[in-house]
């Protein structure tokens, strides 16, 4: 399992560092960008995030568990921890973790399962049916990917008032690579396999 686990984190550095790019290029091109417009895409951005990250984790556990009776519930337990709770880590504990280093003027945790729960919850929930249905791993982690760095980028878009120096944009970028790389193959790879028995060639 390890093998794999450090496979994937490998094989992901290059697709997470131009998501990186992607992330810094938005602050760059839009550095006026409302604070109120950012919320609205860090809201639209973070639950896209959670409903591909249950997609691919629930499918990852369906594709390798011996199956039996208690395979939905656990595959609920699994993606919905998995993907609500490393999409948190993610999205917004971390790039707080940068603002307040950065000491952005509006730094704020935005607790997505929690301010919009009615939209989040029901999206884990949604990713999760689809994978007990037809798992799938490839496109839903691919997505999950890329757009946990768009919603980490407008969580600090949210957090600051002006533009900012070339220094805080290579720090925003070492952030970006963070929240994204090990979080998002940690949630779709090594926190199902955990409780696998048994791992897909």
């Amino acid at each position: 399992m390890w093998k794999v686990i450090l496979t994937e984190l490998k094989k992901h550095i290059p697709f997470t560092t131009f998501g990186a790019f992607t992330g810094i290029a938005i602050i760059f091109f839009l550095p006026k960008i409302s604070n109120e417009a950012s919320s609205t895409l860090f809201f639209i951005f973070h639950p896209l995030h959670v409903f591909f990250s249950a997609v691919a984790t629930a499918s990852i556990y369906k594709l390798n568990v011996n199956h039996n009776k208690y395979t939905l519930l656990k595959m609920l337990l699994i993606g919905f921890l998995g993907s609500i709770g490393i999409a948190t880590l993610s999205d917004s504990l971390i790039p707080f973790w940068g603002e307040s280093l950065l000491d952005l003027p509006n730094k704020n945790v935005h607790i997505g399962f929690i301010e919009k729960w009615w939209l989040i919850n029901p999206l884990a929930l949604t990713g999760i049916m689809i994978a007990y249905v037809k798992p799938t791993t490839r496109l839903p982690h691919t997505m999950h990917v890329l757009i946990s760095t768009w919603a980490s980028v407008f969580h600090i878009v949210m957090a600051k008032t002006s533009s900012l120096d070339l220094l805080s944009h290579i720090f925003i970028f070492i952030f970006l690579v963070l929240a994204v790389w090990i979080p998002c193959c940690v949630s779709d790879i090594a926190f199902p396999l955990l409780f696998s028995k048994k791992i897909a060639q």
